[in-house]
């Protein structure tokens, strides 16, 4: 799903089902699906976005169920902003953009056919 917050336009967060707190309550099969999916989902926002890279970041810190920050890198990102963890740009820049299905709707859909044409069901 995108995330609520698309400051960095095609920010994605990528839920395990059945929920479960980690990776290391899953089965190799199972753990390997969920990976196998992250990659999958940063994969379609590289080819409907001009991100340059994607970062991949699994926390469980403060939520107990698994799930995967999908982040878009882009070249138009400060430098300093651009080496660095998302974290650092500071709650309030991240939260600034907030999720508009009128305006993110477009690109929900370029997401889903990508996905579908890898092979994958949303």
């Amino acid at each position: 799903m995108l995330g609520d917050s698309q400051f960095l336009a095609g920010y994605c967060v990528l839920l395990a089902d059945p929920i479960v707190s980690s990776l290391n309550d899953m089965s190799s099969d199972a753990r390997a699906i969920f990976l196998e999916d992250m990659v999958v989902v940063g994969d379609a926002v590289l080819r409907c976005t001009d991100a340059y890279r994607i970062n991949y970041e699994i926390l469980g810190n403060a939520d107990p169920a698994l799930h995967a920050h999908i982040f878009p890198r882009y070249m138009s990102e400060p430098d300093e902003r651009r080496r660095a963890p998302i974290w650092q740009y500071g709650k309030a820049l991240r939260v600034s953009v907030a999720f508009d299905l009128q305006r993110d709707k477009a690109l929900m859909e370029r997401l889903r056919r990508e996905i579908a044409a890898m092979g994958k069901t949303v």
